[in-house]
């Protein structure tokens, strides 16, 4: 999410953020002029709402008719503390969150609204009026780092590269030490059950088991340090995609949880912390991880598939079938915002996948 002013001007609108909404189905633009909604495939325009000033975030539920709204950009349609939860059917605000900083995220689904500051997450019934449930501090959260599922919530913790697991069910908050170093990305698998996390660093991803909060997988990006930009888990949580700032998109195979042995499920107490070593079976990719005193980085697993990405800066990345993930880009280096999608196909030599950029548009031209 990017609230910041944009510094280039040029005839056509500049994206502020993109964010898919919960099946993946749609994406939300907020722009310097007011935001727009795009069917993920094909990328279709298919609501465009001019405000004449920014939005910074626009988030989407589902396919109803309620945006969250949060002002952003040169000029903002809305103060930048304030969440506007917008009717486009009566194409106007029905609810209004007032907060004492700016808004850095924000999640919706039936019965939740999620909004995330620099230091604390703030979880609202979504009624009317909105009804505040809970209020968690975190370490500083720029980005609007949250991840919401059907039973989960993940936000950083008071820790850096610290995750907190909000269980919406029971009220059970488990705290995972999953990095030494501040998070830059996060996210909880359709299935819900398995949540993967990157640092500042980069280098590497962490997955875990939602269920024991025990890691099942490290895997490596690269040896030289990256801002990973967005992560996805597919449908049957049978892979991860991930994009950073080396403009590559990586899909990694992730084993199914019946095949890694699962230690005790996490005591239910209010508050838990997992350990932070692997658990299971973690396959490697290198021969070279058998010899001692190498570095670790040998020891790693690494990606099975890669394809070039051009979208550029934060997006949205999210899976749109089991061999199909889609990358929203809100531009770059070269100012472009992009759509891209790309398949993953059985390699020509039958020794693993491959992933394939098989189309792609400034989805901002034209519209």
């Amino acid at each position: 999410m990017n609230t910041r002013p944009q510094i280039a001007t040029t005839g056509r609108p500049q994206a502020l953020s993109a964010t898919l909404n919960q099946d993946n189905s749609c994406f939300s633009i907020g722009l310097d002029s007011g935001f727009c909604v795009y069917n993920t495939d094909p990328c279709d325009l298919q609501i465009s709402r001019s405000l004449g000033a920014g939005i910074g975030v626009a988030c989407m539920l589902g396919r109803a008719n309620y945006l969250a709204l949060v002002g952003g950009g040169r000029s903002p349609k809305f103060p930048p503390n304030k969440v506007i939860i917008w009717d486009d059917i009566k194409q106007k605000a029905v609810i209004t969150l007032e907060f004492r900083s700016e808004v850095h995220a924000v999640r919706l689904s039936r019965q939740r609204i999620i909004v995330v500051l620099i230091g604390t997450v703030h979880i609202y019934a979504f009624s009317s009026p909105p009804t505040r449930l809970h209020v968690f501090e975190t370490h500083d959260n720029p980005l609007g780092l949250v991840a919401l599922s059907s039973k989960f919530l993940a936000f950083p913790g008071r820790t850096p590269g610290h995750v907190n697991i909000f269980d919406l069910a029971t009220g059970i908050v488990s705290i995972i030490p999953a990095h030494s170093t501040p998070l830059s990305a996060i996210t909880i698998s359709p299935q819900d059950d398995l949540l993967a996390t990157a640092s500042e660093t980069g280098t590497l991803i962490h997955v875990y088991s939602t269920a024991t909060s025990r890691m099942i997988r490290e895997l490596r990006r690269g040896i030289d340090k990256a801002a990973i930009f967005s992560l996805a888990i597919s449908p049957s949580s049978s892979r991860l995609a991930v994009t950073s700032d080396k403009n590559t998109l990586h899909v990694f195979e992730l084993p199914s949880l019946s095949s890694v042995s699962q230690p005790p499920v996490r005591p239910s107490s209010s508050h838990s912390t997992a350990s932070n070593a692997p658990s299971g079976d973690n396959r490697r990719y290198s021969l070279l991880s058998k010899l001692p005193l190498l570095p670790k980085y040998f020891s790693s697993e690494w990606s099975a598939a890669h394809a070039p990405f051009e979208g550029g800066g934060r997006g949205a990345l999210g899976w749109i079938g089991e061999d199909s993930v889609v990358a929203v880009g809100i531009g770059g280096k070269t100012g472009e915002a992009r759509w891209e999608k790309f398949v993953i196909v059985e390699a020509e030599n039958g020794g693993g996948i491959e992933c394939i950029r098989e189309g792609w548009r400034r989805y901002l031209d034209n519209d």
